[in-house]
């Protein structure tokens, strides 16, 4: 793993000279950049030409600083063989994407034999990735970040791929956008302040309570004025991590001015494109509460102010991209 790490690759040498681990000219060696990750530290050389994305969260980081990707795996199956068609075949940001890539397999269970075929320059993973993390370094440099870290990843992989002035320029477009959300937001925080948030399983058999503390989900939420309501006797420890609650104790909660569920469901395999992948995210969920007596109880249901987000927007997208989206969607 060390060896790895401390290999600086020229992006032009094909991949012999990055299993080999030739060494850089010296022109090249100019032109390194150390990146701190997750798992190492890793010099970065050059200008990398062909990057594979692990994970959708490092796919809409790479578009954010105008970088298309040679290769992709993505969290859910919903398509099999190559992105030849990126628009219905990659969620959400599909309609970014320019290229063609290689399909190489789930996030959580990479191709190792359909990365290596791409021979990439850089590869940019998550956490999940830290079981294969040597065996990806000897096909290229590998970067693995955690996935709830978007400034911090957007940063280090502007610099890997020499653009750090770029992250810089979207951070601040960013929070502009939240600065102008708020403005947007002001009288409906004003008239209905407290907000639940849940996500459901599924199977619809207990949700899951977001929080500031527990998900980008909910601290955008948070920043835009409005406050959460929680069961008042979590700790804060258990505020911090994803806490199921069953609907049957949802109404000690019934101060909520307006709720929002997060819907999402990973059987995706079957579907065909994009409409109906968002129908399919939502579609029972918004069944099941319409048809719940105890949901239906709510005060907030009964007023009309239960909203349905995908969760993908804002799980599966946590950069600028994401609260782009993430932001419209609660605005509709």
């Amino acid at each position: 793993m060390a060896l790895a790490s401390a290999a600086c690759y020229g992006v032009n040498h094909d991949s012999a000279n990055h299993r080999e681990g030739t060494s850089p000219s010296a022109t090249e060696s100019e032109n390194c950049r150390t990146i701190e990750h997750v798992v190492d530290e890793t010099d970065i050389c050059g200008q990398p030409q062909k990057v594979v994305v692990l994970g959708s969260n490092m796919l809409e980081l790479l578009l954010a600083l105008d970088i298309q990707p040679a290769g992709f795996a993505d969290r859910l199956l919903f398509h099999q063989g190559d992105y030849d068609n990126p628009a219905q075949q990659i969620p959400y940001l599909g309609k970014q994407v320019t290229s063609q890539p290689a399909n190489v397999g789930l996030v959580f269970n990479p191709s190792l034999e359909a990365i290596a075929k791409v021979e990439p320059d850089l590869i940019l993973g998550n956490t999940a990735n830290e079981g294969q993390y040597e065996a990806l370094s000897t096909i290229a440099p590998t970067l693995l970040f955690d996935w709830f870290n978007p400034e911090e990843n957007l940063r280090a992989i502007a610099r890997a791929v020499g653009t750090p002035e770029q992250a810089e320029q979207l951070l601040a477009e960013t929070a502009q956008q939240v600065t102008t959300a708020q403005d947007d937001f002001a009288s409906i925080v004003a008239a209905h302040p407290n907000v639940l948030m849940l996500a459901s399983d599924p199977q619809f058999t207990q949700y899951t309570l977001i929080t500031q503390q527990n998900s980008f989900c909910g601290s955008l939420v948070t920043d835009l004025g409005f406050q959460l309501v929680y069961p008042a006797e979590l700790t804060p420890s258990e505020l911090s991590q994803p806490t199921p609650i069953s609907l049957e104790t949802i109404p000690q909660l019934n101060g909520a001015d307006l709720i929002v569920l997060l819907g999402y469901n990973t059987q995706v395999n079957q579907l065909t494109d994009m409409d109906e992948f968002e129908q399919h995210q939502l579609q029972n969920l918004q069944q099941k509460w319409q048809e719940n007596a105890i949901a239906q109880s709510l005060d907030a249901s009964q007023a009309g102010r239960v909203y349905v987000i995908p969760a993908y927007l804002c799980l599966g997208l946590p950069g600028p991209i994401g609260t782009e989206l993430y932001l419209d969607e609660l605005q509709t």
